[in-house]
C-alpha cells in the first residue's frame, strides 16, 4: 500500500462473483481447442520475485517470527493492491495464520489483519481491530486512516470524521486535511472541498501527490468535470499504473462512450477480474467478437468464486449480471445485498440502475434516502434518482 494510505477498499482486491442462473457452481469447459484458460509465466523470475520467495521460505521456517510474517504479509498486500490479484491477499492471510484468531496480536500484525479483513469486506471485524489499535496506539496514523476509510465506505460519516481527527492527533496533518475534505465532498460541500484539495495539491509533500490527485480525480468525475478527471487519472497512471486507478479511468472512458480507448488500456489487464469486466463491456459496446470469450472467462471465474463461498463483491457481480447477462431481477438482488454492506457512489449507481431496469424503483429507496441525507453531488446519478 502507499505510505499511510488506503486508496480505496473495494477496488483493488476485487474477486468478481456471478451466478449463471444456478446457485450450484458448474465447471468451466473451453468451447474451442485454442481458447486460453490460463497464462503461465512467460519470463524468468525477477530479482524482486526471487527475494520474495526467499522471504516466504524463511518465514515458513520460522512460523512464530512476527517480524518475518509481517514482512511477507505487507509485501503480498502491496502487490495485491497494485495488481488486483486476490491470491496475494490470501498469501498475506496465510502468513498471519498463527495470529489470525488471537484476540490481541502484536500491533503490526493487527493492522495487517484489519487490512486483509476490510479487503474481504468483513468490515465489522476490521473495525474491531482498528478501534482497539487506535485506542492502544493513538499516534498510529496508518490505523487512523484505515479506520476512517472503512467508516467512509460503510457510510458512517460522523464516525469517519472523528477518525480523520485522529490523524491530527497522530501528527499526520496533510492526511488529516485530505481526509476531512474528502468527507466534506460527500456531505454537501463538494465545491468547497474541491477548492481545498486543489490548494493542497499546490503545496503537498511529494509522497502525497498520488493520494491527493486520486481524491481530486474522483471528485472531479462526480462533479461532471470529465476533462479534469481524465487529466488527473492519466497523470497517476503515467507514474505507476495500478488496477484501481485503471478501473476508475476505464469507467470514465465507458461513461464518455469511448470503449475503444478503454480496450486499448485494458488489454494487458485480463488476469484482473474487475478490469476484465470493464474490457468485456467495452467489447460489447463495439460489437467486438472477443466479447463472447471475455464473458465466458468471467462466468468461469465467478463460478470459482462461488465454489469458494465468496459472495462478498456483489457490486461487480451485480454490474456483470445487469449489463452483460441482461438479468435485471438477479442484478437487483445482488445490488440490494451489496448496499447493505457498503455505501459508495458506485454502490448507489448499480442499485439505482438495477432497480430501474427491473421496474422496481422502490427497491432503491434506501440509496435515494442516503444520498439525500448525506448531500452527495454526483452528476452520474442525476438521471437515475
Amino acid at each position: 500500500m502507499r505510505p499511510l494510505m488506503i486508496t480505496r477498499l473495494l477496488c483493488i482486491t476485487a474477486v468478481l462473483c456471478a451466478l449463471s442462473g444456478h446457485t450450484q457452481a458448474t465447471p468451466f469447459t473451453p468451447s474451442h481447442d485454442d481458447e486460453v484458460v490460463e497464462v503461465l509465466r512467460e519470463r524468468p523470475l525477477s530479482a524482486q520475485e526471487k527475494q520474495w520467495r526467499q522471504l516466504r521460505a524463511q518465514a515458513r521456517a520460522e512460523p512464530f517470527n512476527a517480524i518475518l510474517a509481517a514482512q511477507v504479509a505487507r509485501q503480498a498486500i502491496d502487490w495485491s493492491r497494485h495488481d488486483g490479484d486476490p491470491r496475494l491477499m490470501g498469501q498475506a492471510q496465510a502468513a498471519l495464520s498463527i495470529w489470525w484468531q488471537q484476540p490481541n496480536p502484536p500491533a503490526d500484525i493487527r493492522l495487517l489483519r484489519a487490512t486483509i479483513l476490510q479487503s474481504t469486506h468483513d468490515f465489522d471485524a476490521a473495525l474491531r481491530d482498528l478501534q482497539a489499535l487506535v485506542k492502544a496506539q493513538p499516534n498510529n496514523a496508518q490505523a487512523w486512516l484505515t479506520l476512517a476509510s472503512v467508516l467512509q465506505v460503510t457510510g458512517q460519516y460522523a464516525s469517519a470524521r472523528t477518525a480523520c481527527d485522529g490523524l491530527q492527533q497522530a501528527h499526520a496533518t496533510w492526511h488529516h486535511q485530505v481526509c476531512q475534505l474528502e468527507l466534506a465532498s460527500l456531505q454537501g460541500q463538494a465545491v468547497r472541498a474541491q477548492a481545498g484539495l486543489n490548494l493542497l495539491a499546490q503545496r503537498e509533500p511529494a509522497d502525497l501527490t498520488d493520494y491527493i490527485n486520486l481524491v481530486r480525480a474522483e471528485l472531479a468525475e462526480r462533479l461532471g468535470q470529465a476533462s479534469e478527471a481524465e487529466t488527473l487519472y492519466q497523470g497517476l497512471l503515467a507514474q505507476d499504473a495500478d488496477a484501481y486507478t485503471e478501473g476508475a479511468y476505464a469507467d470514465l472512458l465507458l461513461d464518455q462512450h469511448r470503449p475503444q480507448d478503454a480496450i486499448a488500456r485494458l488489454q494487458r489487464w485480463q488476469r484482473n477480474d474487475s478490469l476484465l469486466l470493464r474490457l468485456a463491456q467495452a467489447y460489447v459496446a463495439t460489437n467486438d467478437a472477443r466479447a463472447t470469450q471475455a464473458i465466458q472467462a468471467l462466468r468461469a471465474r465467478f463460478a470459482a468464486a462461488h465454489a469458494r463461498g465468496d459472495n462478498v463483491h456483489r457490486r461487480e457481480e451485480a454490474r456483470f449480471t445487469l449489463h452483460l447477462l441482461k438479468q435485471p431481477d438477479k442484478a437487483l438482488k445482488l445490488a440490494v445485498a451489496n448496499w447493505q454492506v457498503q455505501k459508495e457512489p458506485a454502490d448507489a449507481r448499480i442499485l439505482l440502475e438495477a432497480a430501474l431496469a427491473a421496474h422496481e424503483p422502490e427497491a432503491a429507496a434506501p440509496a435515494r434516502l442516503f444520498i439525500q441525507q448525506s448531500g452527495w453531488a454526483d452528476k452520474r446519478l442525476e438521471g437515475l434518482l
